[in-house]
């Protein structure tokens, strides 16, 4: 697939690789033998520490590993990189980390001056504004051609895509602002709202993106993912998608948006369906319950 013109320093991203990993061992011990240390801890089950570690590793593929590389050879994988690392990764953190951990962390007055970001409307519009700013063509080519305002942006991205996931998945109960009927009103906005992003891409009648286009911006972009002089790479081939010679540009463009939005959909299916399903399963358990107050929980749920 062309890769093997790339080191492998290039290909696994070693430092980002490592910090990963201290991700990963930081966790398990803050999840195992270091749990007594917090009020409340109780034990994590398997399946809590498996999504978090699985999402740290996919986090890590799409961000720092051949994923990450391969999306600056292709639109489509750029795309794929996307999707995992905004709207797959995500929920898999936040269900991984337990409630007594989030307690822990954003109990601390230094979180208090920082609470307006939880407000949900900023969460349900701040990530889809980033994205959309960034797929407008010029400044999608200008961020991929310098580095330290395409690791900021991708950092923005991934805080506003987590704050935005907060909301759906209410991780600490008594923190939520949503209920269940506005969870499933905003996770259909927020799949809306990306829409017109998607359907720019999708439908252009020409490509759209130099970095994937222009063999010289292509390769100014690719200076920052691989070591020693990226311009050598000019005189074996034409830019990115002539590593696979699988897909013109616009081909390679329109696939990488339908991909993106397939799997926002996807997700997004998965996460209305859940929502729905526990709110029917605690209506069914207030039905059961023949001292439960029905006139109180209606009024606290109109609060």
């Amino acid at each position: 697939m062309g890769l093997q013109y790339f080191s492998f320093a290039d290909l696994w991203s070693p430092y980002l690789l490592t910090l990963m990993l201290a991700i990963i061992v930081l966790y398990t011990f803050v999840v195992g033998p270091w749990r007594e240390r917090f009020g409340g801890a109780e034990p994590v089950g398997a399946g809590r520490q498996i999504s978090f570690i699985a999402g740290i590793v996919l986090l890590y593929l799409a961000q720092g590993g051949p994923l990450s590389l391969m999306g600056h050879l292709m639109f489509t994988f750029h795309m794929t990189d996307m999707a995992i690392s905004y709207f797959i990764v995500p929920p898999m953190l936040l269900y991984g980390v337990p409630v007594w951990l989030w307690r822990a962390i954003f109990s601390q007055r230094g979180w208090r001056p920082l609470r307006f970001l939880m407000n949900p409307l900023f969460g349900l519009f701040a990530f889809n504004l980033l994205f959309s700013f960034y797929h407008m063509p010029s400044n999608h080519d200008w961020i991929m051609t310098h580095y330290y305002v395409h690791a900021l942006y991708y950092l923005a991205l991934f805080l506003t895509a987590m704050i935005s996931w907060w909301h759906v998945m209410s991780p600490v109960p008594e923190w939520s602002r949503l209920t269940n009927l506005r969870k499933l009103g905003f996770i259909f906005l927020n799949g809306l709202l990306l829409t017109p992003a998607c359907v720019l891409i999708i439908f252009a009648g020409a490509p759209l993106f130099a970095v994937y286009n222009d063999p010289q911006v292509w390769v100014r972009a690719m200076g920052y993912c691989v070591s020693g002089d990226p311009a050598a790479l000019l005189s074996k081939f034409e830019g990115g998608p002539a590593f696979f010679s699988l897909l013109s540009p616009l081909d390679d463009q329109q696939l990488g948006g339908i991909i993106m939005k397939l799997l926002q959909e996807g997700v997004n299916i998965v996460a209305l369906f859940t929502v729905f399903m526990q709110w029917y399963k605690r209506e069914r358990a207030q039905d059961d319950d023949p001292t439960f107050d029905h006139a109180s929980s209606g009024r606290l749920n109109n609060v």
